[in-house]
């Protein structure tokens, strides 16, 4: 090869090394599901930019492409890279993908310049090749690792697994369980918001110590049948179905399809008992207890949640420093659970006295004179609704970053923009998915739209003084 194939042979490496590492990025957001990054993506136009475009230059510019490679398109990725809140994280499964595509791309331009046939050298191939070479590789680790986390179950004779789902609060009953069940059990719960197949059967095989007497297991879904998979990998003692409303309307298109995937956690060989909220369904069930209407007296203050309940067939009050009046109802499920678990009334007013926020959930922080209400996890009409409620009981200014309601619908976003305009004296809309409704709709004294997140302490500096109250409601990343 002369030095020209050379620069042709590299710079074709490069570019199709930079398509895998934009489209390997797009799939681990996705949940490396290929149609949900081509028709489900929320921001479409970055295919067309970082990966159309570029892929049709490279065989229409001949000769010049090397100089809208190097001089534009790759600075144009790298500052797309930068500027992204939510990186790729190098998992081995996109260490696989890289090197996979990084070997075949080599080898076809090996076999070209051998043969000196390619005045170009492919790029779909490679890509196309790569992909599913990828998905073959991985769904067959899947089923060994799939194979492992099931039979480390099946040695755990003695424990009892809880697996919790519902279209928003999973998470907090999750914690608020463990916390609860803690203060007489050994108890492992999945970390953060691991909640899919893929993400449990590695928490079992790797993180779930053998000693556990109790594993809590959040359970998610994007689709019929994510659930009910969960289930037949765990195959549960006892599971909590919380509140199900309109999230995630995007996928599944109606409130009814999102109630049925969410009961298909009761398909337990191994059920004992079922706590159902009111709002998925009232069909009795010999196993099933439905929760949600018998909370009394319930005050949500700026302080805390203060609260009246039934347990073993006697009223007691409870009391916890945890914010927001919804929480009450998947404390509620902490304690039925632990009540069947066998917990005295006593020591369940105890622990959930002593129960700690969940962090980025309505979490409170008193910094510099402010008050932070750091709701940025949690993306349901109800959680951000209660969020502004406690802030209209703060006697200062009032400030609201967020981005709206991501997988809802307008309806609901303009309900939370009436409530923003009924309390806020600041608002900052981050991202630009709901920037137009905003725009139109928001009346509120003064208004950031801010589309680069990364001058968000910036603007916080310039617009917040001491004794105001932040409300981070909604941190949804910048891909969205």
């Amino acid at each position: 090869m002369d030095y020209t194939q050379i620069g042709l042979f590299a710079t074709n490496i490069i570019f199709v090394m930079s398509l895998g590492w934009y489209l390997i990025t797009n799939l681990q957001w996705y949940d490396y599901r290929i149609e949900r990054v081509v028709l489900r993506h929320h921001k479409r136009w970055w295919h067309i930019v970082y990966f159309i475009i570029p892929f049709v230059a490279y065989y229409t510019t001949g000769k010049f492409f090397p100089i809208f490679f190097f001089f534009a398109f790759l600075p144009a990725l790298i500052l797309w890279h930068r500027k992204l809140d939510k990186k790729v994280v190098l998992t081995w499964r996109v260490k696989r993908f890289l090197i996979l595509l990084f070997g075949l791309t080599f080898f076809q331009n090996f076999l070209c310049s051998l043969k000196e046939m390619c005045e170009v050298y492919g790029v779909f191939l490679p890509l196309v090749m790569t992909y599913a070479g990828s998905w073959a590789i991985e769904r067959f680790l899947f089923e060994a690792y799939k194979k492992q986390a099931k039979n480390k179950i099946s040695s755990m004779d003695q424990l009892t697994i809880i697996a919790v789902t519902g279209s928003y609060g999973k998470t907090s009953m999750k914690n608020f369980i463990a916390q609860v069940l803690s203060k007489k059990y050994n108890v492992y719960a999945t970390p953060r918001s691991v909640n899919t197949l893929g993400g449990i059967i590695r928490d079992v095989n790797e993180s779930l110590p053998t000693n556990t007497q109790v594993y809590i297991c959040e359970a998610g879904a994007r689709e019929a049948g994510d659930i009910y998979a969960i289930s037949q990998l765990l195959h549960p003692h006892i599971v909590v179905v919380g509140q199900v409303g309109p999230q995630h309307l995007e996928y599944f298109k109606t409130l009814e399809r999102i109630q049925r995937t969410k009961l298909e956690i009761i398909h337990s060989d191994r059920l004992q008992k079922a706590f159902i909220h009111t709002s998925v369904t009232d069909e009795p069930h010999e196993k099933v207890t439905f929760f949600g209407d018998d909370i009394h007296n319930l005050s949500a203050t700026l302080e805390g949640i203060d609260f009246d309940l039934s347990i073993h067939g006697e009223e007691r009050h409870f009391h916890t420093k945890v914010l927001g009046g919804f929480q009450a109802i998947n404390i509620n499920a902490a304690i039925l659970i632990a009540s069947e678990m066998g917990m005295s009334s006593d020591e369940i007013v105890n622990a959930v006295e002593k129960l700690k926020s969940v962090e980025h959930r309505l979490e409170r922080i008193d910094a510099g004179g402010k008050i932070i209400l750091d709701d940025g996890y949690n993306g349901n009409i109800d959680g951000m609704l209660e969020g502004i409620r406690l802030c209209s009981l703060h006697s200062g200014r009032k400030v609201i970053v967020t981005p709206g309601l991501v997988e809802s619908t307008k309806e609901l976003n303009s309900q939370l923009i009436n409530a923003m305009n009924d309390v806020f004296d600041v608002a900052i809309i981050t991202g630009s998915l709901n920037a137009e409704q905003f725009e139109n709709e928001l009346k509120v004294h003064q208004v950031v739209m801010l589309k680069d997140k990364s001058q968000m302490v910036n603007v916080l500096g310039k617009v917040t003084r001491v004794g105001d109250i932040i409300l981070f409601a909604n941190d949804a990343p910048n891909f969205i």
